[in-house]
């Protein structure tokens, strides 16, 4: 795996049973050093809690657009100006159908529209979701503007069916993280 050693990640966290991993990716990406900012939807919150998150990357949770009483700069905008990479794992289809639309109405969005780093994406939701048109035209809509896309992959879904749309392996998403920063996006 290519050494890329301290740079900052903005990690989404979004509405999925899948978001326990992000523990895991989150836990992986600092012991590589890196700086990783975890951002959760309000969603995500109802899988794993931020003060999980806080924990193994050593940084604030961000989940409040409206809760930057830092200091006068926007805490979403200064995000997106230092991020190396804007990794979202998971991703369901209602933070990538954002993204498509150029929506902004919480912190990971206003995060999406103000980086200028390279964006990865790691679907998680029940198999129809991810084969349904809509979403597979937004996934269309997002490469065409050089989005990257890891997975989803098959297996058993926590809806119960056996399918796609299963999180990648955290060992690959971060594998890929590694290619992506090696690589110099952005």
């Amino acid at each position: 795996m290519p050494t890329t050693e301290g740079k900052t990640i903005v990690l989404g966290v979004t509405g999925s049973i899948a978001a326990y991993k992000a523990a895991d990716i989150t836990s992986q990406l600092t012991k590589l050093g890196h700086t990783v900012n975890v951002v959760m939807t309000q969603d995500a919150q109802e899988f794993i809690t931020p003060l999980t998150l806080k924990v193994l990357s050593r940084q604030p949770v961000t989940s409040d657009l409206y809760d930057e009483k830092q200091n006068w700069h926007p805490g979403h905008i200064e995000l997106a100006d230092h991020a190396d990479l804007l990794l979202v794992a998971p991703a369901t289809a209602n933070v990538i159908a954002k993204f498509a639309h150029g929506l902004a109405d919480d912190t990971l969005s206003a995060i999406h529209l103000a980086t200028l780093a390279p964006v990865l994406i790691a679907p998680a939701m029940n198999g129809k979701m991810w084969q349904h048109v809509a979403t597979q035209e937004n996934v269309a809509t997002l490469k065409s503007r050089s989005v990257d896309f890891i997975g989803p992959e098959e297996g058993m879904l926590a809806c119960g069916y056996e399918g796609i749309g299963r999180l990648w392996p955290v060992e690959g998403i971060v594998e890929r993280v590694q290619e992506t920063l090696a690589k110099g996006k952005g």
